[in-house]
């Protein structure tokens, strides 16, 4: 069965960190996640005055953040030492678990920053893990043509494309997460089986797209939830089209948020202020 198009979540002008212009399609608030997504941000601009202050040592607990970078650079610095420059086409998978204290920012003064930040929610049992920070260059990063023209990047799980398994540098996960980028010339169509339990969204950032047997239209800089269904299909609407397709099996715990702190109830988010004010949130 196709999955339709369900819902559109309007990607909306905010800021963030130190000043920094974003788009923020789901986490504008608590009804707009898609279990095990909390949200989604997309930040582009060529003015440095959008990025420069970038975002200064703060904490996290409970969750992933993936950051995604299509142009820019980026240093991301943690309290365990680590250092990783985030360049073009590279992705930072950060595992916030237990705690981390880290800091992004831009290491360009002019040109173009863009990319993408999604917070994707550990289970219960994973929420006080040890952090973990992974770097994964563009070049880890498997790219395939597809049959009927465009191509597809793996981030995360795997895809089948002209029968050969295309595998992505993140395996293993609970959530079973997909994170897939997808080019497509003008009327190209991308069919891919997605697993029926997952939630999946769509994120188009450049032309719009047609999804499903009813060809419901979603345009540029929205994303759009998907419906029940073991099928995918996105036709391109317009030249160089290019959307993000992320998936993952709900994880259907209570969700507790208070800005980077996402537990499953008050009292552990309550815990996670006092850890951090008592600087234990990373020990």
């Amino acid at each position: 069965m196709q999955r339709q198009l369900q819902q559109i979540l309007q990607g909306r002008e905010t800021s963030d960190g130190a000043g920094v212009r974003i788009k923020r399609s789901l986490g504008q608030h608590q009804h707009a996640r898609f279990d095990p997504f909390l949200m989604l941000d997309e930040f582009g601009s060529s003015s440095a005055d959008d990025y420069i202050a970038g975002f200064p040592a703060h904490p996290h607990r409970g969750f992933e953040t993936v950051t995604y970078m299509l142009e820019g650079h980026m240093l991301h610095e943690d309290h365990m030492g680590n250092r990783g420059h985030l360049r073009s086409g590279d992705v930072q998978w950060m595992t916030a678990g237990r705690g981390i204290i880290h800091s992004e920012m831009p290491q360009q003064e002019h040109g173009l920053m863009r990319g993408f930040q999604l917070w994707l929610n550990l289970p219960a049992a994973e929420k006080m893990k040890p952090a973990h920070y992974r770097d994964i260059p563009a070049a880890d990063i498997p790219q395939a043509n597809l049959p009927g023209g465009g191509r597809i990047k793996v981030i995360a799980n795997t895809a089948v494309i002209n029968d050969k398994i295309v595998s992505g540098p993140i395996q293993g996960l609970t959530t079973e997460a997909i994170y897939w980028d997808v080019h497509l010339p003008q009327h190209a169509e991308f069919n891919h089986a997605i697993p029926s339990e997952h939630n999946t969204f769509i994120y188009v950032y450049e032309g719009d797209v047609a999804i499903g047997e009813d060809r419901r239209k979603l345009t540029q800089g929205n994303a759009g939830l998907l419906s029940k269904g073991d099928e995918l299909k996105v036709q391109a609407l317009g030249a160089d089209t290019r959307f993000l397709v992320i998936s993952g099996k709900p994880i259907k715990e209570p969700i507790v948020q208070y800005g980077p702190f996402v537990m499953n109830t008050t009292d552990e988010i309550e815990q996670a202020i006092q850890d951090y004010r008592a600087g234990t949130l990373a020990s």
